[in-house]
């Protein structure tokens, strides 16, 4: 069972306003793909405490509903938390697999979403750049690309180190997670800078932890326009029947 469930509301709560976003921000990355489809996507931030865990996770959960098998990575060995959010146990992850100690599929953990495949952080390593920019790493993204529709990496905020950046740089896109009115702007500003520099392919940036009351205003007009639209369809559609001739 997973625990601190109020975190992966979109398995908790999928009706919610919440759960709606995140529902939206999946249907945004697929479509920025039509050209190359993004299957290995890096979510990361500016600084830490800015949900990029939080984020990664309901976002993962999202894709998994849409029935698209998808794979959760923990790559942030400088401060996992995937497994705090899902409850599993950390003894064997990703750190383990990239030192050829275990295969992937040992360290693969299943939780109670289907779809959804997790493979947390393991030990962490006392070199964590260098083993995300070996061949390990790369032969190791290439293996998994076949077995799922897509891949989501959580990693280490850009601004503290190069983790992230490097991460970029072998995968199909990066999302920056910036937390609504607590996020100096320079900050992303460099984060951006940062990522540029290694030609990322930033494919957007995800306003976390917005008001409460704004969300849900968003969230009730974007309803309210969707239900105006479907009756006016409806009214259409009456009067289409009424000029309509007998016989046809």
């Amino acid at each position: 069972m997973m625990a601190l469930k109020n975190l992966v509301i979109t398995h908790t709560n999928p009706k919610s306003p919440v759960s709606e976003a995140y529902r939206m921000l999946r249907t945004n990355i697929q479509f920025s793909g039509i050209d190359k489809p993004l299957k290995r996507i890096v979510v990361t931030s500016a600084d830490p405490h800015e949900g990029k865990t939080t984020t990664i996770a309901n976002l993962a959960v999202a894709f998994a509903q849409s029935c698209s098998k998808t794979l959760l990575i923990d790559v942030d060995f400088r401060r996992p938390r995937i497994h705090e959010v899902f409850g599993l146990f950390n003894c064997a992850g990703m750190s383990n697999v990239l030192a050829h100690q275990k295969g992937y599929k040992e360290c693969l953990r299943m939780v109670n979403v289907e779809n959804l495949e997790i493979l947390t952080s393991g030990p962490i390593p006392p070199n964590p750049s260098e083993m995300l920019s070996s061949k390990s790493m790369l032969a190791f993204l290439e293996e998994v690309r076949s077995e799922y529709d897509i891949i989501l990496l959580d990693a280490p905020p850009v601004g503290m180190v190069t983790d992230a950046a490097i991460l970029s740089t072998i995968t199909d896109g990066t999302i920056l997670v910036a937390h609504s009115g607590k996020v100096e702007i320079a900050a992303i500003q460099r984060a951006k800078e940062s990522l540029e520099k290694v030609n990322a392919n930033i494919i957007g940036v995800v306003l976390n932890k917005l008001s409460r009351k704004v969300s849900e205003k968003y969230y009730y007009q974007y309803n309210y326009c969707e239900e105006d639209n479907k009756k006016k369809e409806r009214k259409h559609g009456q009067k289409t029947q009424e000029k309509r001739p007998a016989g046809v």
